[in-house]
């Protein structure tokens, strides 16, 4: 019997694993802008274990082993901005990127009171994009960072349950 996923709050303890996942992962980001200098590859564990003290860090794990994670914090004005978004190669395409990402949603909008999201990702990360499109969130912006990398920004509102924001009726 096969092992299930489970998406969970990261801790602490899982800042080591959390850190090797993501120098995994962002190796395909680095070679397709060919920059090895990017943040989540020159990240230390002490600014990871920072983030986790700060922000909303969702993990999922096959067992022990952590296989995605995600990071989110929420702004001033509500805006929840997700980013690390990381998921081990031989488990993607598999809709656990798509899991985490709900995860950090529900969990910015509950305990941090987000009333919209905003990532953002690389021109190029075509499968960044579609899974971005797929949970509702449309492009914003686009800036460019170097010569061969342009940032496309992209955002989703909170969406309301239904029927917020119509007046009851009392007797």
């Amino acid at each position: 019997m096969g092992t299930s996923v489970t998406i969970s709050a990261a801790t602490d303890q899982d800042a080591e694993q959390i850190l090797k996942l993501q120098y995994l992962c962002y190796q395909q980001e680095a070679a397709l802008y060919d920059d090895y200098g990017i943040e989540p590859l020159t990240q230390t564990l002490q600014a990871l274990r920072a983030e986790l003290g700060e922000g909303c860090v969702v993990v999922a794990r096959l067992g022990e082993e952590v296989v995605g994670a995600v990071r989110g914090t929420v702004d001033e004005d509500g805006t929840g901005r997700i980013a690390k978004l990381i998921v081990h190669p031989r488990m993607q395409r598999h809709g656990l990127g798509g899991r985490l990402l709900d995860a950090v949603e529900g969990r910015l909008t509950a305990e941090r009171s987000a009333t919209r999201y905003r990532l953002f990702t690389g021109h190029r990360s075509e499968g960044n994009l579609r899974l971005y499109r797929s949970h509702g969130y449309v492009p914003v912006g686009t800036e460019q960072r170097t010569p061969r990398l342009n940032v496309v920004t992209l955002e989703k509102e909170v969406p309301q349950p239904a029927g917020a924001g119509e007046l009851v009726a009392q007797a």
